[in-house]
């Protein structure tokens, strides 16, 4: 896959998938296209057809599975790829529940291929932002899990807001001892300050207890 990306067009119309994967493919973005919503399903279930980063245009009507259908599907899977969705006039409505449902936006056809390309550039970022995020989070989830049970108590603590003492009293053991666990926890995070501990956990969801 390319840097930029892999765009999936996925449209029951030939003439729209070629067209569409024509103008795309002559900027040097990757494209694959999908006949249906299944196929594309189907296509993302296969490893090597899903990239990290790319984005989804979509058809909002289409036989089998709509575009509405299909992108209650992706984030029953939570799938991580922004979803473009493509209308005929009589679909507009139905693109703006889309868009309400989360899809990043919709173009009526005949498409405006610079304004395409613009909102295609924009997804394509987007993607990237959360391949990032995504990665730091499996980072950081991966450093959580070599913390042992204690480690994780204190650590659980200093987010809370609690002075050594205060965890000292409530966990039974000596300041020093949660000093010890504290300073393990720091290392094993890779945290260069408490501040940073405490910021790098409550990204990985620890703020919410």
């Amino acid at each position: 896959m390319s840097e930029t990306g892999l765009i999936h067009i996925v449209d029951d119309d030939r003439a729209v998938r070629e067209g569409l994967g024509f103008l795309l493919g002559s900027l040097g973005l990757e494209i694959v296209t999908h006949a249906s919503a299944l196929a594309l399903l189907d296509a993302l279930d296969a490893a090597a057809a899903m990239g990290p980063v790319g984005c989804i245009l979509a058809d909002v009507r289409m036989p089998g599975m709509s575009g509405l259908e299909l992108l209650d599907e992706l984030q029953k899977r939570d799938c991580p790829l922004p979803v473009i969705m493509i209308t005929g006039h009589g679909d507009v409505p139905m693109a703006v529940k889309a868009m309400r449902a989360g899809a990043l936006d919709f173009f009526e056809k005949p498409v405006q291929g610079m304004a395409l390309i613009d909102r295609i550039k924009e997804a394509l970022e987007l993607s990237r932002t959360r391949a990032e995020a995504a990665g730091d989070r499996a980072e950081i989830t991966t450093k959580i899990d070599s913390l042992t049970a204690r480690e994780a108590e204190v650590a659980r603590a200093v987010v809370r807001g609690l002075q050594n003492k205060q965890i000292a009293a409530e966990l039974g053991i000596s300041p020093k001892t949660v000093e010890i666990h504290r300073h393990n926890a720091m290392s094993k995070l890779a945290a260069t300050s408490t501040a940073d501990m405490v910021r790098r956990l409550v990204a990985a969801g620890w703020g919410e207890t």
